[in-house]
């Protein structure tokens, strides 16, 4: 609805979240999250009704036109409600907290998210969508609405308890004691075994449908191949990065993924895609390719790293968040095609029968659609056509794509995710030595330098036309670390690395929790709601623990601080337990603990200007080598006085390199060709000989 036919303008307006623009013209009377609203509900004594979601979501987007743009529902929540809308991805706290609850009261869980919380936040009813009037078992929104400001008015013991003990279990379920053992070896094989009974050997992937990317499960799964050399593991990796790559899921022809798979063979997307799914995907299709010298790894990365340059990255240098599922109202619309348009684009583009029908075959093309009448471009079979007629015919596709009705893009940038970006962009940087993505990954530095640092040390969660605002959470800190050691890595500048260790000091200052041996996930700065989440589990996002596991042992060899080391540690004898039991749910952990239970190889590449490292960072990238920390120093650089630098300069005028692993050391080189051999040694010595995409 128009804001001319509605008339209507709330206090979003003045919101910077494209998904709470999106109802600054319902005529609900919408607050956003903040002390005016919250004061609001305890001066009125009205219950809170929450609603949150995201611009991406498609049932977000239904809702809105059933419920919050009717009138007749809007009078009602503004007569018994005080309404908030939250974009969970800028209030991630909140939506981990009473989605819980929202999980606990009706066993599952989903967006747009409809909880009702006392004036003091407890909640103590919810759901997810709820339609405009009874349908299909479910209650119409405007009877719920009625029937929770009935029991608030009249039933109000009734609601106390509830929220009682609503409050009780999220508080016991978000409190974590600190871990009295430490992660064994076994337990990491128990995990992988444990991942293989759920592996689909016919589509790839794990479970059924709906199927989602498992990148970081991945990364787990190639490190517990290089140990083991089962080849069984190494196809559950290999199976999964070839099915994506052919389905539905990765668009065939722009690039990038789509969120998840509806159905268990990847061909039939939600098809918002993501700035994490595609930054973490990316990770993973090099270390793919690192472990295998598969080259069509590479070029998926590729394939990926460049549909986030050139439809995610925004005019200010870092990147958006999403693109949306819908166009024009309908999902998937912009990416889909009938046999019939897809043969008369090729036909304007010269090419002759035969070539079209190879085309169609090739993309899996049906007369009748392949989904709700329409054709998903995918890969179901490996077809014999010439890749510069692919090339020819993906442009001339993309050229009529281009003209359709695009889906929105929610431009907000978020701290995570771009760290996110900044690890996949500054690995590729290295392991496919483009300049391209060097380039990005130095402009994404000076982004989260310019536009979401503050005070030094201290971040904005995000950011958009100009404004940043929201204090950052835990996850954010260690995101940006990640992405900034990385960025060091590929670029041997000095600044990234100094800015990575501030910011993780600030999140152990601000975030961790001593009793737990943890970080939480908020701070002074935030709001305090019924309880105080706290990341452990890696969801489509890494967790801040499993970030600061990894990221505090890395930080921990190139500074010498042993307290670094000492809380990676904590952080996983708190987890240790559930490590084996639900190892689907701790990839990125599962890697730290990978880290942490193997010896990590070192490589100090010493040069007078860091450009001159290059060759030998690169080089040092090519092994597969996972546990490796590659970093650099320079005349006048800082760190240059850290324990780890001491006597490593550039030889003879030449940028030199340094290669350990734990105290055994290599003779310092200049060769690039002797570097690679010299990390591949090293890594051998403790693990099987793995081949190198770079021999």
């Amino acid at each position: 609805m128009t804001e001319q036919a509605s008339g209507h303008t709330n206090r979003l307006i003045d919101e910077t979240s494209p998904y709470l623009l999106q109802h600054a013209h319902n005529p609900v009377d919408w607050h956003p999250w903040g002390a005016e609203a919250l004061e609001r509900a305890r001066a009125e004594d009205r219950p809170i009704f929450l609603s949150i979601g995201y611009a991406a979501c498609h049932w977000c987007h239904v809702m809105e036109r059933e419920s919050f743009e009717n009138p007749e529902i809007a009078a009602l929540m503004n007569q018994y409600f005080v309404s908030i809308k939250v974009d969970r991805e800028e209030r991630p706290d909140l939506d981990d907290v009473y989605m819980a609850a929202v999980q606990a009261m009706t066993g599952s869980g989903g967006w747009p998210m409809s909880v009702f919380l006392t004036p003091d936040l407890r909640p103590f009813f919810g759901g997810t969508y709820f339609p405009p009037e009874d349908r299909h078992g479910m209650a119409g929104f405007p009877r719920v609405l009625a029937s929770v400001a009935d029991a608030y008015r009249t039933r109000r013991d009734e609601v106390e308890q509830q929220a009682g003990m609503l409050a009780g279990h999220l508080q016991a379920q978000l409190a974590v004691p600190a871990g009295d053992r430490d992660v064994e070896r076994g337990q990491l094989e128990v995990a992988a075994a444990s991942i293989g009974t759920s592996f689909d050997p016919a589509h790839g992937g794990f479970g059924g449908a709906p199927k989602f990317p498992a990148p970081m499960t991945l990364e787990f799964l190639l490190r517990s191949w290089r140990r083991s050399r089962d080849p069984a593991t190494l196809a559950m990796v290999t199976r999964t990065l070839d099915a994506m790559a052919d389905g539905g899921i990765n668009d065939q022809l722009g690039g990038g993924f789509a969120r998840y798979s509806t159905d268990a063979h990847w061909l039939v997307p939600h098809f918002e895609k993501m700035l994490y799914d595609n930054s973490l995907l990316a990770h993973a299709y090099l270390e793919g390719y690192r472990a295998t010298g598969n080259e069509r790894f590479a070029s998926v990365a590729r394939e990926t790293l460049d549909f986030m340059l050139t439809e995610l990255r925004t005019n200010q240098g870092g990147f958006a968040s999403a693109l949306d599922a819908d166009s024009e109202g309908v999902e998937g619309r912009f990416y889909v095609w009938s046999l019939d348009e897809f043969m008369s684009v090729l036909t304007d583009a010269g090419l002759d029968d035969d070539q079209r029908r190879s085309l169609a075959g090739y993309w899996g093309l049906i007369p009748d659609g392949n989904w709700d009448g329409t054709n998903i471009l995918h890969r179901p079979r490996a077809a014999e056509v010439p890749e510069e007629l692919v090339r020819q015919a993906r442009a001339a596709l993309l050229a009529v794509r281009a003209m359709r009705v695009r889906p929105a893009t929610d431009d907000k940038q978020l701290a995570a995710w771009n760290g996110l970006a900044l690890r996949g962009l500054a690995h590729a940087a290295l392991v496919l030595r483009e300049p391209l993505y060097a380039d990005a990954t130095r402009e994404l530095v000076a982004f989260i330098s310019r536009r979401l640092l503050r005070d030094g040390d201290r971040l904005w969660r995000t950011a958009r036309g100009g404004r940043a605002h929201t204090p950052a959470f835990a996850e954010d800190y260690l995101a940006v670390a990640d992405g900034l050691i990385g960025a060091h890595a590929a670029l041997g500048s000095a600044e990234p690395l100094h800015l990575a260790r501030r910011l993780v000091q600030t999140a152990l200052r601000d975030f961790w929790d001593d009793e737990a041996g943890t970080f939480v996930d908020i701070s002074h700065e935030h709001d305090r709601t019924v309880a105080r989440p706290r990341g452990l589990v890696d969801n489509a996002t890494p967790s801040a623990n499993s970030l600061g596991a990894d990221v505090l042992q890395r930080l921990a060899l190139l500074t010498g601080d042993e307290d670094f080391d000492r809380r990676a540690r904590s952080i996983l004898r708190a987890v240790a337990p559930a490590l084996e039991r639900q190892p689907n749910a701790f990839g990125r952990m599962l890697c730290a603990a990978d880290r942490m239970l193997g010896e990590q190889i070192d490589v100090v590449v010493a040069a007078d200007d860091h450009a001159d490292g290059r060759p030998l960072r690169e080089a040092a990238t090519g092994a597969y080598a996972p546990d490796l920390v590659l970093t650099s120093v320079a005349p006048g650089d800082e760190h240059g006085e850290w324990p780890l630098y001491a006597g490593k300069v550039a030889r003879g005028g030449r940028a030199t390199a340094y290669a350990c692993r734990g105290y055994s050391c290599d003779d310092p080189t200049a060769d690039p060709s002797r570097l690679a051999d010299q990390v591949r040694a090293l890594g051998a010595s403790a693990e099987p000989a793995v081949h190198s995409p770079a021999e």
